[in-house]
């Protein structure tokens, strides 16, 4: 956990989260429990991003961000805007995912062309996610964040963005990207705690995101891994991170979530083939 000490600027989004300085040194995008979206969104992002994470895919890093009453009185930009009323921020212990890096510094981008998406240098991931987003039914579009390296990533670099270790770097004359995957508030159906599945939930807006995809084996090292990685006893230690008061102490509620969790992992691989087989035809290169 840290503590926040600064706020720096508003950030876009439905959840009015806030870009803050915090007692560690790093820069963290807080959402309040009070955020407009629901409160359980705030659960949603630590233990989705968490076990994404686990899964072996480039996640922030997220935190519990204390954020004291006093900052928020004398920040009048710590609110909550609606048309008719702007509601101060609620204090206490909110969720922070990590910015990487200096903002003022750091070349950040939320969408790239078809071009450029080529020279991802870990396009793959996009399949991992997918598995992800299918099995915590993720009824928003795939959220991402592109970096712009001078020189292409080495093979540490994904679990850098997990560990905050060192970066390893190659040499290359081709400008290259890193995707992080952000945003997983809307898994698990945001606040309902359901899944309501459809074929196009949980795909990222470009079918160039998946040009490596060329059948079930694509997704097999993430399906393998949710299969042994995701066992009732990884889901409970991740669950216990969670504050209570994001759930409003509603221990019933976050245990069905994990049964239900638990019981999904199987269904994965026919709710990708669902997404295969709808009229948007992400897969352009699957064989067979």
């Amino acid at each position: 956990m840290v503590r926040a000490l600064e706020h720096i600027r508003r950030m876009q989004g439905g959840a009015q989260s806030h870009l803050m300085r915090c007692s560690d040194n790093h820069y963290y995008v807080v959402k309040f429990q009070n955020n407009p979206q629901h409160q359980r969104i705030l659960v949603n992002e630590l233990l989705g991003t968490r076990l994404a994470a686990r899964l072996g895919l480039p996640t922030a890093l997220m935190s519990v961000v204390e954020v004291s009453e006093e900052l928020i009185r004398l920040t009048p930009e710590l609110c909550i805007e609606s048309p008719r009323e702007r509601i101060p921020c609620t204090p206490g212990f909110q969720l922070g995912s990590r910015y990487p890096g200096d903002p003022r510094n750091l070349t950040m981008h939320n969408f790239l062309p078809d071009e450029r998406l080529r020279v991802v240098d870990n396009l793959h991931d996009f399949a991992g996610m997918l598995v992800f987003d299918k099995w915590t039914c993720n009824t928003d579009g795939r959220q991402v964040v592109f970096f712009e390296c001078p020189r292409l990533w080495g093979p540490a670099a994904a679990q850098s963005v997990n560990d905050d270790s060192r970066l390893v770097l190659r040499e290359s004359a081709v400008p290259a990207y890193h995707a992080v995957m952000i945003d997983q508030g809307f898994c698990f159906n945001a606040g309902e705690w359901n899944f309501p599945d459809a074929p196009l939930r949980g795909l990222y807006a470009r079918n160039g995101a998946y040009e490596g995809v060329i059948g079930m084996e694509s997704f097999a090292p993430w399906l393998e891994r949710l299969e042994w990685k995701m066992t009732e006893r990884a889901l409970a230690e991740v669950a216990k991170e969670i504050p209570p008061e994001w759930y409003s102490h509603d221990f019933d509620a976050v245990s069905r979530l994990l049964d239900r969790l638990h019981r999904r992992r199987k269904f994965v691989p026919e709710l990708l083939i669902t997404a295969r087989d709808s009229n948007r035809q992400p897969f352009s290169h699957w064989q067979g």
